[in-house]
């Protein structure tokens, strides 16, 4: 998923606005945007979802096949709401979408709010790289192997998808395949399926690597594992991963329940049967997808993750700093500074030695 450099502009007929809840600094900032672009872009129409906290001058769009066409997409608010932008376009493609920050540090913002007249001019005049970021789908199956109709089914997600205990008290036991060839029998608190995007998210909290969003990538990533082993994976995104629910072997449950087999055999081998009981999900799991819980899997169900035909694309920071030919001297031009390098090591602080980070703190204004 390379960026791409867009040179007509936007010049979008409809723009949607999302944001988080409306508090004072979110009511401000709306309302100024709003008077800016009904002021200098009066020709575009403006539209917020259907929420009691709908500002004034705007229509009303609801998501769905039916629901008007946007061309531009502006969030206010964290990474949270430029997720539940992606969430608003669930079974296909997603508009370019311009992020704005209000005051929270996020990998998806790009641009402050204080920025909102040179980025929305440079978005309309084409003077932007937008990246596109991949996105998961998924589907289900029983324990048959066919197609389990859900409300969540082929829904798109900007982050991951994860497949956990909930709150069963036992591990779970998921059989993984990857193109229907069988990698493992994975006993753990779950697994997490997620995109470049979202290895800086859960996945990354749970030991996962950092990937660029660039890449087209799946990264496969484990939960407490029982097994020190079991390390994360990173797979192409032409793979479809599939997670099942395994179920406990007739013969181990048979046996389980009976008490006399039991005192008859050594104690040895009365664990190692009572162990392969073990190495089964005894619960059904819980599946969520970008922190939404949308489906419960019981064991022998599955659920099979495939990259997104829809990526979103988002514009850049660094690609309407300035135009390229007031470029001069070292450094990356608009477009090609990278913004994900500069968010790891803002946001992560990565590799920063407990000195380097005091000095940070002790150099700042």
């Amino acid at each position: 998923m390379a960026s791409t450099r867009v040179a007509q502009g936007i010049a979008p007929n409809s723009v949607l606005i999302v944001n988080k809840l409306r508090t004072k600094p979110v009511v401000d900032a709306i309302d100024t945007l709003l008077k800016y672009v009904h002021k200098k872009y009066p020709e575009v129409q403006v539209y917020h979802e259907d929420r009691p906290d709908i500002p004034e001058g705007v229509k009303t769009w609801h998501p769905g096949p039916d629901a008007e066409p946007i061309d531009l997409v502006i969030t206010l608010g964290g990474d949270g709401t430029i997720l539940h932008a992606s969430s608003l376009f669930k079974t296909g493609a997603v508009p370019p979408v311009l992020s704005f920050s209000m005051g929270t540090l996020g990998f998806l913002l790009p641009f402050h709010i204080d920025d909102y007249t040179k980025a929305i001019d440079s978005a309309f005049a084409g003077r932007i790289t937008v990246l596109h970021r991949m996105r998961l789908s998924c589907s289900f199956q029983n324990s048959g192997g066919e197609r389990i109709d859900t409300q969540c089914d082929d829904w798109q997600v900007m982050n991951e998808i994860a497949l956990h205990r909930g709150s069963s008290p036992h591990l779970n036991t998921i059989d993984v395949f990857v193109d229907g060839q069988h990698l493992t029998e994975a006993v753990s608190d779950g697994l997490i399926v997620s995109t470049p995007t979202g290895s800086t998210a859960y996945s990354l909290s749970a030991g996962g690597p950092i990937v660029h969003p660039s890449l087209s990538a799946i990264v496969l990533t484990p939960i407490c594992p029982r097994s020190l082993s079991f390390r994360p994976l990173v797979f192409p995104s032409s793979s479809a991963i599939t997670l099942r629910v395994s179920t406990a072997p007739l013969h181990a449950s048979h046996a389980a329940d009976s008490q006399p087999l039991t005192h008859a055999l050594p104690s040895i081998f009365a664990l190692r049967l009572f162990g392969q009981i073990s190495e089964r999900s005894r619960a059904s799991a819980g599946l969520s997808m970008d922190g939404q819980v949308s489906h419960v899997l019981s064991p022998g169900e599955a659920v099979t993750v495939r990259a997104s035909l829809y990526p979103i694309p988002c514009i850049n920071r660094s690609s309407i700093s300035e135009p390229a030919d007031m470029l001069e001297g070292e450094g990356a031009g608009p477009g090609k500074e990278d913004d994900w390098v500069r968010d790891i090591n803002n946001l992560l602080q990565y590799n920063a030695t407990f000195r380097s980070k005091a000095l940070t703190r002790h150099l700042r204004p």
